[in-house]
C-alpha cells in the first residue's frame, strides 16, 4: 500500500474517533491538498478511491488535472489560495469549489463567468480572522455586505474559510469562525490543517486542507 493511502487512512481513523467523542453524525470532506507534488505521487489517492483535492496556483491545477478530470468526473478540484480576477475564467473551468472569495469584485467575475458557460461553483468566502496585514480575506466587519452582495449576483456560498494566525491557538479563532458561519446559516465550515485539524473539527469543520500529513513535507 503506498504512504499516501496509510497516511489518509490513519487521519480518517483520528477523525472517527474524535467525532464519535463529540457524537457528531456528519463525517467531513478531507482536502488532499496536491499543490507542488507531481501527479505520480497524487495517482494512487485517486485509485484509492478518494475524490477532494486541492490546488494553491490555476495554471498548475490546469496542468496537472485538466485530463483527469475528463476520465474522472466525480473528482472534486478546490482551489484554496488567492484568486487573481484575471484567472477567473481559467478558474471557474476547472474548479469545483473556490475556497477565497475575499472581495465583491472577484465575487461579480465568478458570478458572471459561471453563467457565460452554463456552471454553477461552489464558494467559500475567506475571512482574515487574524485580521492580519499580510493575509487575504475579508474583514469580520465587512462580511455582512459581501455575503448580500454574493446572494444578490446568485453566488452560491457554502460557507466561510479561514486560516488562522501562525503561532497563536488556533481554537479560539476557529471558535469564532463556527459562530460567524452559525450566525449566517452556512452549512458547510472551510477550516484546519495538518497541524490543527483536530482542533477545527471540534468547531464544526465540515472541510479540512490537509497536505503534509498525506503527502509528506514539501521540498
Amino acid at each position: 500500500m503506498h504512504d499516501t493511502i496509510k497516511n489518509l487512512i490513519n487521519i480518517e481513523k483520528k477523525i472517527k474517533s474524535i467525532l464519535n467523542s463529540l457524537n457528531y453524525k456528519n463525517t467531513p470532506n478531507i482536502i488532499a491538498v496536491s499543490k507542488t507534488f507531481p501527479i505520480e505521487e497524487i495517482l494512487p489517492l485517486i485509485e484509492h478511491g478518494h475524490l477532494h483535492f486541492g490546488e494553491n496556483k490555476v495554471q498548475e491545477a490546469l496542468n496537472k488535472w485538466s485530463d483527469i478530470k475528463k476520465n474522472k468526473p466525480d473528482i472534486k478540484i478546490h482551489l484554496i489560495g488567492k484568486l487573481q480576477t484575471n484567472k477567473v475564467k481559467f478558474a471557474v473551468k476547472l474548479f469545483d469549489y473556490i475556497h477565497s472569495v475575499d472581495s465583491k469584485k472577484l465575487a461579480k467575475k465568478i458570478a458572471d463567468e459561471q453563467i457565460k458557460i452554463k456552471k454553477k461553483i461552489n464558494t467559500f468566502i475567506q475571512v482574515n480572522i487574524g485580521n492580519e496585514d499580510q493575509k487575504s480575506g475579508i474583514n469580520k466587519n465587512e462580511l455582512d455586505d459581501l455575503v448580500k452582495f454574493c446572494k444578490e449576483i446568485d453566488l452560491i456560498v457554502n460557507g466561510l474559510m479561514c486560516i488562522p494566525p501562525l503561532n497563536l491557538d488556533s481554537d479560539y479563532f476557529f471558535k469564532e469562525m463556527k459562530k460567524l458561519n452559525e450566525y449566517y446559516g452556512f452549512k458547510d465550515l472551510s477550516m484546519g490543517m495538518s497541524s490543527d485539524y483536530l482542533k477545527a473539527l471540534e468547531n464544526s469543520a465540515t472541510y479540512i486542507r490537509i497536505g503534509s500529513k498525506i503527502f509528506g513535507s514539501r521540498i
